[in-house]
């Protein structure tokens, strides 16, 4: 494998806890060094554009039963 590969899979869960792989010192640094990307995080209810505050149609339907 190449570097660029192995950078790649630095961090990736399966390898993680392989003997040798990485340090404890080397997995906290390169967390560390990771973007944070919380601004794009959603809801799934905002990405789905639903208005929860919208009522049921059960709620609004009347009958004259």
């Amino acid at each position: 494998m190449n570097r660029e590969s192995l950078e790649k899979l630095r961090l990736d869960r399966r390898l993680l806890h392989r003997r040798g792989w990485m340090s404890e010192t080397e997995r906290q640094r390169a967390l560390e060094a990771l973007p944070d990307v919380s601004a794009k995080a959603t809801t799934l209810g905002a990405e789905s554009n639903e208005d929860e505050s919208a009522p049921a149609s059960d709620e609004t339907s009347t009958s004259g039963a």
